[in-house]
């Protein structure tokens, strides 16, 4: 049966939506993202020194042995420093104790992902010139739109952690759909450097890529998904719900950024990192629906028992598996330590849980006159795949003799899983100084101590069999939840440019002309077609407006004083009629041929942390002696050179979509980026 998971968001004003939380405000969650943010300025400090001795390094010292010595210490400096800086970091994100509940709780812990931080950005210039030049309007009349975008940007890094926050940071993804499409031609940069900080390294990426941005945006819903989750109160059955839902959202997010942005530069970003969160958020979601089904209380009855050992043997493999991926390459060296010794001590504690609770379906449920044999023989065959050599589970259950031999087995291995949780999580610094987790791994060891000394002890030199491993099985299918743009409404800030399908960074158009009209025996000369806006059709060649340069195809942006590009057909006949027989004028663009523009070229990712602080660090004479190996051109993985002219560097913006994938002429809308034609970076 799946999980039912209840979304009750509730949409804001827009004026709601531009405030998001006091990132000065002296709160547990405040204090982690400043430090976070002071830890990433450091760690972009230390990388450009080493960026310096590399390049002294490579270019000054080959030849002379003092100062290659010298270069070698500063360099080996440079890396403890970046190396304590890096767990420093580490030790943030693993704070999950700032975004539990505030309730008196004995839960473990879940893990919150950390929102990625980023630089202010100033779009003000880019985009006044872009209007001007692109479109050839007054850059001036937009100077709130463009405000509104910056205001919604800067609160996009301080979101509430709430819906209203994911609200917010959707509706910006949502916003930069339009504003890719209004003002980033795919055939040149528009000069806007967007740098987001990895939110497990620290290590910067800038790119002049709005792909960038887009993706840095998905990834902090997701996060936020993540800390709602973690902030659920999980002593209630609608805490355990909301949590169930806000991971499976999460997951959901994730692997559309996944499956979405395929080559995103930043370490946090790349598949095999979202594969591992997604895993882990599924776990989490996982472990929250075990402890809805026993909030009530879990009954010692034989059939409720068996249940629950299935059910708490799938949470046990779910994160057998997370621990598994985050050992793996590429992901192992950037992964928190502290999250991959979690993620084995929850596997090895609710596999302790699966084989105490079996023990005691064994030990304290004799088979009785009155029992259904068949039906306690078959729910227990389910919850092995083998049995131990020389007993079968019908004989079992009628043998009280081996009933308790097999149920002490279960016990001293729910004793092993037990002592090895406890041991790892004494082995990990961060974990051991967590005492909700100290707490709840001592109290289930003991419990399973004292139901194995309650056994008798005489017969344990002839039961010394091995317990069988046990089937998980659970009737909570957990899934990932994709993300629903769809209900959240925006309304384009740049509107009144006119129709998306038109008046789009794809295409060219000349400035607009003024041509005056005259009604000639009450004819215009031309008829008109299209929606908004409406196009110059079946001209005559001999009527007073193609002498006056009218083509056949211009579009009508004007009537007299009015804007009429949101206008249509009928509509402007209407403004037409309105003069009567007087002359009026009209404002007119053509729209130019353009070559086929190819995308531009964007970051890839790459494995390897040791070569994303060498190419950060590398100038631009790495281009110019990369250019003679290589034969085709490309952009440097990440570009420091170029700096932002008179830009306050950016915060928050997301990647967008690709253009120039497709020639065939679609309606342009924010969700043009969300379709299925998404190899988007």
């Amino acid at each position: 049966m799946p999980v039912k998971v209840h979304s009750n968001s509730v949409l804001l004003p827009f004026q709601s939506l531009l405030t998001g939380c006091n990132p000065l405000a002296e709160t547990g969650r405040s204090k982690l993202q400043n430090q976070r943010a002071v830890l990433n300025q450091q760690i972009l400090r230390a990388v450009r020194m080493r960026a310096g001795a590399e390049n002294l390094l490579r270019y000054v010292a080959t030849n002379n042995n003092k100062v290659r010595e010298q270069v070698l210490l500063e360099l080996s400096f440079v890396n403890s420093d970046l190396q304590i800086l890096k767990e420093e970091l580490e030790g943030l994100n693993i704070s999950v104790e700032v975004y539990q509940n505030t309730e008196e709780t004995f839960s473990i812990p879940l893990v919150p992902l950390g929102l990625k931080e980023t630089k202010e950005v100033d779009f003000t210039l880019p985009l006044k010139d872009f209007i001007l030049e692109h479109y050839s309007e007054d850059s001036s009349e937009y100077e709130d739109e463009i405000a509104d975008l910056m205001d919604l940007r800067q609160a996009c890094r301080t979101p509430s952690r709430d819906e209203a926050g994911i609200e917010m940071l959707i509706s910006y993804f949502l916003q930069l759909g339009y504003v890719e499409n209004r003002f980033f031609p795919p055939t040149r940069h528009m000069g806007v450097l967007f740098t987001w900080y990895d939110s497990f390294t620290g290590v910067p990426v800038c790119q002049q890529n709005l792909l960038l941005e887009k993706a840095s945006i998905l990834f902090n819903i997701g996060a936020l998904y993540t800390q709602i989750g973690t902030r659920c109160n999980r002593q209630t059955q609608a805490g355990l719900e909301n949590a169930v839902d806000a991971f499976q959202r999460a997951a959901g997010v994730l692997s559309y950024l996944k499956e979405t942005f395929t080559h995103t530069p930043s370490y946090d970003m790349s598949p095999a990192m979202l594969n591992v969160l997604v895993k882990m958020m599924l776990a989490q979601a996982q472990e929250c629906v075990f402890e809805q089904i026993g909030l009530p209380g879990i009954r010692n009855e034989f059939f409720t028992l068996v249940k629950m050992t299935q059910e708490v043997a799938k949470v046990g493999e779910v994160y057998m598996l997370v621990n598994t991926a985050m050992n793996q390459e590429p992901v192992k060296e950037n992964v928190p330590y502290s999250w991959s010794k979690l993620a084995q001590i929850k596997s090895d504690h609710y596999k302790a849980l699966a084989h105490y609770f079996i023990a005691t379906i064994l030990c304290d449920h004799e088979l009785q006159s009155g029992d259904d044999e068949d039906q306690q023989e078959k729910a227990l065959s389910q919850l092995y795949d083998y049995m131990p050599e020389g007993l079968m589970v019908l004989t079992v259950l009628k043998d009280k003799v081996q009933r308790k031999q097999l149920g002490k087995a279960h016990l001293r291995k729910a004793i092993v899983y037990h002592e090895e949780a406890l041991r790892v999580c004494g082995l990990c610094k961060k974990l051991r100084n967590i005492d909700v987790l100290q707490e709840v791994l001592t109290a289930a060891h003991k419990r399973s101590l004292l139901k194995y000394a309650q056994q008798e002890t005489e017969d344990d030199f002839l039961s010394l069999i091995q317990a069988p491993d046990i089937l998980p099985k659970t009737e909570h299918r957990i899934e990932t939840i994709a993300p629903q743009f769809s209900k959240v409404k925006v309304k384009d800030f740049f509107h009144r440019l006119g129709p998306l399908t038109v008046f789009s960074a794809k295409q060219r158009w000349t400035a607009p002309r003024t041509i005056r009209i005259y009604h000639e025996a009450g004819e215009l000369g031309f008829s008109l077609k299209g929606g908004s806006p409406v196009q110059i059709y079946c001209l005559d060649p001999v009527c007073s407006a193609a002498s006056m340069g009218l083509k056949e195809g211009d579009y009508i942006v004007s009537v007299g004083d009015v804007d009429c590009k949101w206008l249509g057909v009928n509509e402007v006949l209407e403004k037409f009629k309105s003069v009567g027989e007087q002359p009026i004028e009209i404002e007119v663009i053509s729209c130019q041929d353009t070559a086929a523009s190819m995308h531009s070229k964007s970051a890839t990712y790459s494995v390897g942390m040791q070569k994303t602080y060498s190419l950060i660090c590398l100038a631009m004479e790495d281009d110019k002696i990369d250019q003679t190996k290589k034969a085709p051109l490309k952009l440097p993985f990440l570009s420091w050179g170029t700096k932002n002219r008179q830009k306050a560097a950016s915060t928050l913006c997301l990647p967008s979509a690709v253009a120039g994938s497709s020639q065939i002429k679609k309606k342009l809308s924010p969700f043009t980026l969300l379709n299925t034609e998404s190899s988007l970076y």
